[in-house]
């Protein structure tokens, strides 16, 4: 039987404590050590999705961590993946794959063959790496959800891992955090928490050194180090309470470039912007009124799991109309997957799949209608770019190649003649010839269903040319290409590497080294 790797497992006072960036420096750590270390979280709710080389579907979280790590994401470091809908409802995805729509609570009955799916994907990657980090969900101390959690103690005791509790000090209270957590744990959970963590500190380390040695004290757990805030780390997030932080109401001013992202209720994907929050030059706002979209260089549709329900919003709020006026002046619209789909003439749903509404009028801006299938299609793709628009034409030209990935159960056809925004070359290795999304309004309005696009550094340096160059501007005053996701991880690392008991850290993790 093969020899089963260590692991170590990150677990938080609450959600959104910074357990999935603590992972990944870990992860980077540890790679940097030259240790083969993969990542794992057994359970994964998130609108923020990646798709596997071999076209699965995972947590975005994980695919960061495993690249963070030096390999490649595969979905037993998520094997379960919730993806809200709306009305307590989530989809499923078990091993990439979705298996149906689930109410809240109404899982239970699937509990054993959940909980053998998780373990076995853990063995797996046990018997594959030299060391498996783990990350929690929520917290673990949740006493309404103890008796389903398969997140957290759960998968402690069947990894036999030690435990990092982290809490979040930017919040307030962190030291209550701590305790309120012990204190509800049960006694052989709280044993094999085995080291606290302080994440997201601003000021002097020295002023919060007496509160760390009484909870230190008081706890008789070690801490592991206190970790600063890190400032525009570019690194995407798991949910959208990260989105919180950054809505800003103002424009660029005259010498940026402002973009507006639709903050839909369901939007999924949003990671897809974060390359754009790093240009210089470039202000990126996530709006939620008409009026936000005031002044704005371009506004984009994004990603949404519920594309008939987020159009429904759009229409009431008054945003669909703001956009379709803006396209019939000409000013720069993108629409990404279901922003895509809401920019076409319709959305066919026979069968049901997203909504109960057979057919819904879309925004009538593109000329391409969208038919929902049962099944999802979830592929890394290689595309060509396609026709003129304000995507290109500074610097990249119609026919260049690009790398993206494809999440959507939609699939969109053209209506009559039209140009689409890219032809797609493969997916998941394998040559296709297939039409992608489209250009309208002589090119001021572009839908595409490939997510990543700005990850390709080209054709983001054209876009923002091609705005500038609309808004009557020159050149970036700052032509300083933006930092790679590999030096960024490098960063987080080198931060919670110099803020960190390292000598505890190996031993935690059942390293000599």
């Amino acid at each position: 039987m093969p020899t089963l790797a260590p692991a170590l497992m990150v677990q938080g006072t609450a959600s959104s404590v910074g357990k999935s960036l603590l992972v990944t420096a870990l992860c980077r750590i540890f790679h940097q050590q030259g240790l083969r270390v993969a990542p794992f979280k057994a359970q994964n709710m998130a609108l923020n999705s990646f798709v596997t080389p071999d076209g699965k579907e995972i947590g975005r979280a994980q695919a960061v961590q495993a690249e963070a790590a030096g390999i490649a994401p595969a979905v037993e470091m998520n094997p379960i993946l919730l993806k809200p809908e709306g009305g307590r409802r989530s989809q499923l995805v078990v091993l990439g794959k979705p298996v149906g729509s689930i109410r809240f609570g109404d899982g239970d009955d699937r509990q054993p063959e959940l909980r053998q799916v998780i373990a076995d994907s853990l063995r797996r990657l046990r018997e594959s790496y030299e060391l498996v980090v783990i990350e929690g969900a929520g917290s673990p101390a949740e006493i309404n959800l103890k008796a389903r959690d398969i997140v957290n103690m759960h998968v402690a005791r069947l990894a036999d891992a030690p435990v990092i509790l982290v809490g979040d000090i930017d919040r307030g209270g962190v030291f209550a955090q701590f305790v309120g957590t012990m204190e509800l744990l049960e006694p052989d959970e709280r044993a094999r928490v085995a080291a606290l963590a302080i994440n997201k500190f601003r000021g002097d380390i020295a002023l919060l050194q007496p509160g760390v040695d009484l909870i230190v004290d008081r706890l008789k757990v070690p801490m592991l180090g206190v970790i600063p805030y890190i400032e525009r780390l570019r690194i995407a997030d798991e949910d959208s309470v990260a989105l919180e932080e950054r809505r800003f109401h103002r424009g660029g001013s005259a010498t940026e470039l402002d973009i507006a992202v639709v903050r839909l209720p369901r939007i999924s994907n949003y990671d897809d912007f974060q390359p754009l929050e790093h240009e210089p030059e470039v202000v990126l706002r996530f709006v939620e009124t008409p009026r936000e979209l005031s002044g704005a260089d371009l506004v984009i549709l994004p990603g949404s799991k519920s594309t008939a329900a987020d159009l429904a919003w759009l229409r009431a709020g008054g945003i669909g109309l703001a956009i379709v006026e803006r396209a019939r002046r000409g000013a720069p619209v993108l629409g990404i997957c279901g922003g895509c789909q809401m920019l076409g003439q319709t959305l066919d749903d026979p069968d049901g799949v997203e909504s109960p509404v057979r057919i819904t009028a879309g925004l009538g801006v593109l000329a391409i209608r969208t038919r929902f299938a049962r099944e999802k299609l979830t592929a890394q793709v290689r595309a060509r770019i396609n026709g003129e628009s304000f995507l290109t034409g500074v610097g990249v030209a119609s026919g260049e190649e690009l790398e993206a990935y494809e999440i959507h159960m939609g699939m969109v056809e053209p209506v009559g003649e039209v140009v689409g925004a890219f032809g797609v070359l493969s997916r998941n290795g394998e040559a296709v010839s297939a039409f992608d999304g489209a250009i309208g309004c002589e090119g001021a309005v572009v839908g595409t269903m490939l997510h990543g696009l700005f990850e390709n550094d080209s054709l983001r340096a054209s876009m923002i040319r091609s705005l500038r160059r609309r808004k009557g501007l020159g050149e970036p005053a700052v032509t300083t290409p933006i930092s790679s996701r590999d030096s960024e991880y490098d960063r987080l690392a080198a931060t919670v590497h110099r803020n960190i008991d390292v000598a505890l850290l190996q031993r935690l993790a059942g390293l000599r080294r």
